[in-house]
């Protein structure tokens, strides 16, 4: 009889292969352990016995990071799969409710921003619920729940006006960016990279422009905020973005500038009627999502519900 039939292979432990994707996806074993709830020491203890089971070295270690050896990389597509597909079965007993598809729309900074992170977690805890997700203008988004076409809408609105049917998640700083080192916000008249019509931080800025009495010109058009930064880095114009955005080869810009100060705006959270259990539990993820950015930025202002 072959020997490999007499001998049952060993069992790979969930909790196990969690700890090893943790590490790989964040680089560092302390970080991980928290990720995990577990102490740094238990995690090496982790990993030490599974290299020893597989017979080979995960991970590369120095003195400031952690890489994955080509055993390891092969084995994180593994661990992935595995995890995935018990999180999965998992979820078919004991959250028989949680499936479906849920509809998602949202600006295109908090696509970017917000959404990936959040629609990663919300996979891992709710494998069955697929989430689909468009991107477009804030009033559109809100517009396509009230018709029932969109389940959430995440949107951007001015602080001085009241979103209805919707909740505040947090509050941003609007900036005006340019490229570091450049020179568009002292032509004149001024080159503004701005986005379509409809969107609220354009109509803002352009108010805030012409209450300044600063001649300006749109310079550059586009719905994306990619867009935006293009023509920012290019040096071909400033544009009004969330000081998140801000970052790299381009600088914040203000008063001290001659630009008029853009104040915040906020970001909320609309869920359709008689919302469904999945629908319930995105949004609830989402939340945590901005709760957590909120404590990051030390923003102490809590969200709040409104009519």
């Amino acid at each position: 009889m072959n020997m490999m039939m007499r001998h049952a292979l060993p069992l790979l432990e969930m909790d196990v292969l969690k700890t090893f994707v943790a590490i790989a996806e964040t680089g560092n074993f302390t970080t991980a352990a928290e990720t995990v709830y577990r102490t740094p020491s238990a995690v090496s203890m982790q990993i030490k016995k599974l290299e020893e089971l597989l017979g080979c070295t995960l991970f590369l270690r120095d003195a400031r990071s952690v890489s994955l050896t080509p055993k390891g990389e092969m084995l994180l597509g593994f661990a992935r799969r595995l995890l995935a597909l018990n999180n999965e079965t998992v979820s078919r007993f004991l959250l028989p409710d949680m499936n479906g598809v849920v509809r998602v729309g949202a600006p295109e900074d908090v696509g970017e921003r917000i959404l990936p992170d959040v629609l990663k977690r919300f996979a891992d805890s709710y494998p069955n619920v697929t989430v689909d997700v468009s991107i477009g203008m804030s009033g559109a988004m809100r517009k396509r729940v009230d018709e029932h076409r969109l389940d959430i809408a995440i949107f951007n609105s001015l602080t001085d006006i009241a979103p209805k049917n919707g909740e505040i998640l947090m509050q941003e700083k609007l900036v005006w960016a340019g490229a570091k080192c450049g020179n568009a916000h002292l032509r004149d008249p001024l080159p503004v990279s701005m986005w379509e019509d409809g969107c609220v931080w354009r109509a803002d800025a352009v108010e805030k422009l012409s209450r300044a009495g600063r001649r300006f010109r749109i310079a550059f058009l586009s719905a994306y905020t990619t867009g935006q930064r293009a023509a920012v880095l290019a040096g071909l114009a400033i544009a009004p973005l969330p000081r998140y955005l801000v970052h790299g080869e381009m600088v914040q810009l203000g008063e001290r500038d001659g630009l008029p100060d853009l104040g915040h705006y906020d970001i909320g959270l609309q869920v359709i009627d008689s919302a469904s259990a999945p629908v319930l539990a995105v949004a609830d993820h989402v939340r945590e999502a901005f709760a957590e950015l909120r404590m990051q930025s030390g923003e102490v202002r809590l969200a709040s519900a409104v009519a």
